[in-house]
């Protein structure tokens, strides 16, 4: 009994220990701000692909807040479904999971645009709608084509707004990582990044630590229609 009792003893004292180291990374960690601390106003989505009476761009963050949420494990594999399940998935399925909440199918999207402009896409031999979109390279495609080009600058902080696309890359330019952008900002107002690299925090304060190679905003009302394919489920 005195042995248990021991156990009990050491048991809770290592539970108050990480309790307290708990409470004092919550404390230093610093605090995120929003825009309107910093008098930036947004804008708002000429489109409401959905009809659920958000515009697209909140949407987007919405959609891409929920996969962070998930905290899906990191696993690039080839899914021949192409859809990973709702607790795996890479930097790129936050892209497409934040697109089907705004009600786009960008899989169908790319695959279109892929087969339509097959010369713009160096990288593709052969068309491959399971995991063409699931590239980092071929999102870059794509959106430099129908997104607006936007600064590449995070200290530009009124030029960065939740709903927008971010992708990261080497200093010569080749695309790496991908992300939506956050309705968090830090201390000097840039922009957080919803993304999965396989952190445990996927809403962080990464925009100026990472080089910036590609920023767009997805604005449908100046987008073909062909190109601008509904989710289904």
């Amino acid at each position: 009994m005195k042995n248990r009792r021991i156990d009990v003893a050491v048991c809770l004292s290592l539970f108050a220990v990480a309790l307290a180291i708990g409470l004092v990374r919550a404390a230093l960690k610093p605090r995120p701000h929003t825009p309107e601390e910093f008098g930036l106003a947004y804008e708002v989505g000429a489109v409401d692909m959905n009809g659920n009476g958000l515009d697209d761009y909140t949407d987007l963050l919405i959609g891409a807040r929920r996969d962070a949420e998930n905290r899906p494990i990191y696993n690039g594999r080839y899914w021949e479904s192409a859809y990973p399940p709702p607790f795996i998935g890479v930097c790129t399925d936050v892209g497409w999971r934040a697109f089907r909440e705004a009600g786009y199918n960008l899989r169908a999207m790319v695959d279109y645009d892929v087969r339509l402009r097959p010369e713009a896409y160096p990288g593709i031999t052969e068309p491959d709608d399971k995991i063409d979109f699931r590239r980092v390279r071929n999102l870059k495609v794509f959106f430099d084509e129908y997104g607006r080009r936007l600064t590449t600058d995070p200290l530009d902080i009124a030029a960065w707004q939740a709903g927008d696309i971010v992708i990261f890359g080497e200093r010569d330019g080749t695309p790496t990582h991908f992300g939506i952008i956050s309705d968090k900002r830090n201390a000097d107002g840039v922009a957080y990044v919803i993304h999965n690299a396989g952190q445990p925090d996927r809403d962080e304060d990464v925009l100026n630590t990472m080089h910036v190679v590609g920023h767009y905003r997805f604005d449908a009302s100046v987008i073909d229609g062909e190109l601008l394919i509904p989710w289904q489920e």
